[in-house]
């Protein structure tokens, strides 16, 4: 049965770089990556003036029904056949990808710790934490090269609902991790090692580390 990981955070975090570290260090051939940016919602039938106006940092975007459907299969084993977001329509784009579960699963998403039934399918779960100003000018880069934002349409956007909802939503949702990662500049690296000796020990030690998280493992209610 695979591992699950859920790796949380704000946007522009480094959710991202720390599971590609991660992925180096263990090895690709162990592991499926996959991004919840993939389960928002199906928005074919409103206009692009209209999806325009979603706020997408919250939870009430997202397809919870789908993603924990999906995510229950790859834990049992099974492949899925996931829907693929675009970013510069704000709407999936109608292509799917096959997702083959390997002996390790991470998961990363501003909202992977959000949601409790989501939370109740991983195995480890991770937070990874970055500055405001770190997060702001690294979503300002990202969003102009790879999403075709404006300049403008991102810092409103940002200070609008991002930061907004990272405060009510997403920060909140720290307190579930296993383990939270500093991704500030060289601090990130310890951490990466940390994680990366974790989860090493989860490969090896699968069936004792599975039973110690089930013992172990304690979760509050949440609204979301």
């Amino acid at each position: 049965m695979p591992i699950i990981v859920l790796i949380g955070g704000g946007t522009a975090s480094g959710k991202t770089y720390v599971t590609d570290q991660v992925m180096k260090r263990l090895g690709a051939d162990r592991i499926t990556h996959m991004s919840l940016d993939d389960y928002y919602k199906d928005q074919t039938n409103i206009s692009m003036t209209d999806r325009q106006k979603v706020n997408y940092d919250h939870p009430k975007a997202f397809d919870w029904k789908l993603m924990e459907a999906q995510l229950l299969d790859l834990k049992a084993g099974r492949p899925i056949y996931k829907p693929i977001y675009d970013f510069k329509v704000h709407n999936r784009s109608g292509k799917y990808e096959t997702i083959v579960p390997r002996e390790l699963v991470m998961v990363e998403g501003i909202m992977a710790l959000v949601n409790a039934r989501i939370r109740k399918i991983g195995d480890l779960k991770v937070f990874v934490n970055a500055s405001r100003e770190r997060r702001f000018l690294r979503r300002l880069e990202r969003d102009q090269k790879e999403r075709g934002r404006s300049r403008e349409s991102i810092i409103m956007q940002y200070f609008s609902t991002v930061q907004p909802m990272y405060e009510e939503v997403i920060q909140p949702s720290s307190i579930y991790a296993d383990l939270i990662i500093n991704n500030d500049d060289e601090i990130s690296t310890l951490s990466i090692e940390v994680l990366t000796a974790v989860l090493k020990d989860f490969l090896d030690n699968k069936d004792q580390a599975l039973n110690s998280c089930r013992i172990q493992h304690l979760d509050k209610s949440s609204k979301y």
